[in-house]
C-alpha cells in the first residue's frame, strides 16, 4: 500500500487539508452512498492545473481509470479532485500484497482539467464506452513495444464499469478483466523475484488474491467466477518441481478439485488436461527414480484421466491434446524431459 508522508502534504499547506479531508471522506463511498454525480474518472490523460487557464501551472495529471471528483465547473473547465482512489486499497488486508500499478508518483490534487473525455456514473451509455476504452487499452498492453501504464489503464477502466454500473450486462466481464489483469501483471511482478523457484508455494510472496475473490464472492456460479478461480491456483502450484514427483502429483489433485467444483466453466476442461499431463509427468519421474510399481500407477491414473477428459468434454482441443499425451506415455515416450531414443 501506498501511503503519502505528511512531509509531502505539508508542502500543500490549507489546499492539502482540504483534500486530505476529501479523500478520507471518499475513502467511504464504496460501500455507502455518495453522490455519484460527483464521482467519475478521465478516458484520457488529462493535466491538472492551478487555475482554469490554459497558461496556468500544471500541478498533476489524471491518467485514464483514476478518479476524480467534481466540485464545480466553469465554462470548458471542470475544478477537480483527482486521483482520489489512490489509496483505494487501504482497508484490503494482505501484507503480501505485491505493488501494482504505476501509482508510485501519483498524488492527489486540487485544480482544473478541461471538460471532456469525463465520464461518470450517469452517463448514457457510460457502461459500453468504459468497457471499449479498457479493451482498447487491453488490446494496445498485448501489443509488442506496448505503451507504458496501458495494462494498468485497462485495469482502471474495466474496474468503473463494475464500481459504476453494477447492473450493466458487462459488469461481470468487466470485474473478472480488471482483476485478471491485475492478476497477471502481479504474477509477472513475482517470477522476477529469487523465490519464484522455490519448490514450496508458502516460501514466496503470495500473489494478490483480493479482487479474484471478489468476483468470486459478486457473481457465485458464473463463468466469471470460475475463471477467477482457475487463476487463484496459481498460488498453490510449485515455483519449481527440482525433479521430483511431489510436486506434479499435489498439482494434479488441485486441478482434479477444481474441475469437479466448476465442471460447467469455461476453465473445466483445461484444467483436467493440466492434471492429465502432470500425472504423465510423474511417470517419467518415477521411472528415473526406478520406481517402476508407481510410474505404472501414475500411468494408469493419467489414462484414467485422459478418458474421463474425453468423455466429458469430447469438442473441447484439450481432450485431444490429452488423449495425444495418454498415447505417448502408452508408447513408452516420455513428456518430460526429453523424449529421444
Amino acid at each position: 500500500m501506498r501511503i503519502l508522508s505528511i512531509r509531502r502534504y505539508a508542502a500543500f499547506g490549507v489546499e492539502a487539508v482540504m483534500l486530505m479531508t476529501a479523500v478520507a471522506a471518499l475513502g467511504q463511498k464504496k460501500g455507502q452512498n455518495y453522490d455519484r454525480a460527483a464521482i467519475a474518472t478521465v478516458l484520457h490523460d488529462a493535466n491538472v492545473y492551478v487555475a482554469s487557464d490554459a497558461d496556468a501551472q500544471k500541478i498533476s495529471l489524471v491518467t485514464p481509470g483514476h478518479e476524480i471528483q467534481i466540485v464545480e465547473r466553469s465554462g470548458p473547465w471542470v475544478k477537480v479532485f483527482a486521483n482520489t482512489d489512490i489509496n483505494d486499497d487501504a482497508n484490503e488486508d494482505d501484507r503480501n500484497k505485491p505493488m501494482f500499478g504505476e501509482d508510485a508518483n501519483v498524488m492527489p490534487a486540487s485544480g482544473w482539467i478541461r471538460d471532456k473525455g469525463i465520464l461518470g456514473p450517469a452517463t448514457s451509455g457510460g457502461d459500453v464506452i468504459l468497457f471499449g476504452s479498457a479493451a482498447n487499452f487491453e488490446d494496445e498492453a498485448e501489443r509488442p513495444h506496448a505503451p507504458k501504464g496501458a495494462a494498468a489503464s485497462a485495469h482502471l477502466l474495466y474496474k468503473r464499469v463494475a464500481e459504476y454500473f453494477p447492473n450493466s450486462p458487462l459488469a461481470g466481464e468487466a470485474a473478472w478483466r480488471a482483476a485478471d489483469i491485475r492478476w497477471q501483471l502481479d504474477k509477472l511482478d513475482v517470477s522476477t523475484l529469487p523465490s519464484a523457484k522455490e519448490q514450496e508455494a508458502y516460501l514466496r510472496p503470495q500473489i494478490y488474491e483480493g479482487e479474484l475473490k471478489k468476483v468470486i464472492k459478486t457473481y457465485p456460479g458464473s463463468e466469471f467466477a470460475a475463471r477467477a478461480a482457475f487463476d487463484l491456483l496459481d498460488n498453490k502450484l510449485c515455483g519449481d518441481w527440482q525433479g521430483l514427483p511431489k510436486c506434479p502429483e499435489m498439482e494434479t489433485g488441485q486441478y482434479v478439485k477444481y474441475a469437479q467444483q466448476y465442471a460447467d466453466g469455461p476453465k473445466a476442461a483445461e484444467a483436467l488436461y493440466n492434471a492429465v499431463y502432470r500425472q504423465g509427468v510423474v511417470v517419467t519421474m518415477y521411472l528415473v527414480q526406478e520406481d517402476k510399481k508407481k510410474s505404472d500407477e501414475a500411468a494408469k491414473r493419467m489414462q484414467a484421466l485422459a478418458m474421463d477428459l474425453k468423455a466429458r468434454y469430447p469438442k473441447s482441443e484439450f481432450a485431444a491434446r490429452g488423449e495425444s499425451l495418454a498415447f505417448k506415455v502408452s508408447q513408452g515416450i516420455p513428456i518430460y524431459g526429453s523424449d529421444r531414443d
